[in-house]
């Protein structure tokens, strides 16, 4: 059995701070540090279901975060970028049976975790079908096109709200809820050992309950704060501008709504 994980940073435990996300900052080795820790829990926690192969993405900004040696063997890593449109799923194909998302975190304009946002600081709302979505949502449907379900996510209280309404059969774990720029987190072990014991349990059950059905058309609307961004990323081949601040892009494919990402974010 072969499983994907997806890491990111500001939906593991204790981090409060945009800043403490960047290398630049001095709290940053210790939340590095905690990602990797999350991440090497999800990994075990799937090598004692049965998984014989691992492949993590490292998906937070430089994509230059985990501590590879504190992964365990068979862990197989994926660093930095390529560019290709599944992005913070870069390499997810059908041969993995499930995938896990470790550190997300809730959606731009949302409340529930102090580093709320899709994707980029410069828009306010990404939206599929009239719905907001989170990081969670659009890579959950990257994974649908091949057929890979999502069966455990782990973040902030407001995102494993946003995973039940999504999808009820995936496992969703809080490591973290609160409000404004203040967050209550769980220990930092007590986090791990939830993550290690919720992804086994996820992967031993009925893994393919998790498949999503993706619809047969797709409307995105791209919310930006700035309005200049709107008027210039109006251009892109299929794009109309919505209002002062919006664009919206409509297919038949999600690739294409993955592959504009690229462009418009």
């Amino acid at each position: 059995m072969k499983v994907y994980v997806s890491a990111d940073i500001e939906g593991v435990t204790g981090i409060t701070a945009r800043e403490e996300g960047r290398k630049d900052h001095p709290d940053y080795a210790e939340f590095r540090n905690q990602m990797t820790r999350e991440t090497a829990a999800a990994c075990d926690g799937a090598i004692a279901a049965g998984a014989t192969a691992v492949t993590v993405k490292d998906a937070h900004g430089t994509g230059r975060n985990l501590i590879a040696s504190e992964l365990p063997v068979p862990t197989r890593l994926i660093r930095g970028w390529s560019g290709h449109p599944f992005m913070m799923v870069q390499e997810l194909d059908e041969s993995y049976a499930a995938a896990v998302f470790i550190g997300y975190h809730s959606r731009a304009g949302s409340g529930g975790n102090p580093l709320a946002h899709t994707i980029t600081g410069a828009v306010q709302e990404i939206r599929i079908n009239g719905g907001a979505v989170s990081e969670y949502r659009i890579h959950a449907m990257a994974a649908a096109l091949v057929g890979v379900p999502v069966v455990f996510v782990s973040g902030d209280r407001t995102l494993c709200n946003d995973v039940a309404a999504f999808q009820p059969a995936t496992r969703a774990f809080a490591t973290k809820w609160g409000e404004g720029s203040s967050q209550f987190s769980l220990h930092p072990a007590e986090a791990e050992a939830g993550i290690r014991d919720g992804v086994r349990e996820a992967l031993t059950g009925d893994p393919s309950a998790a498949r999503i059905n993706l619809p047969r058309r797709f409307e995105l609307e791209v919310v930006y704060r700035d309005h200049i961004q709107a008027y210039a990323k109006s251009f892109y081949p299929g794009a109309t501008q919505a209002g002062s601040h919006m664009i919206r892009l409509k297919t038949d494919d999600y690739f294409d709504v993955l592959r504009a990402f690229s462009f418009l974010l």
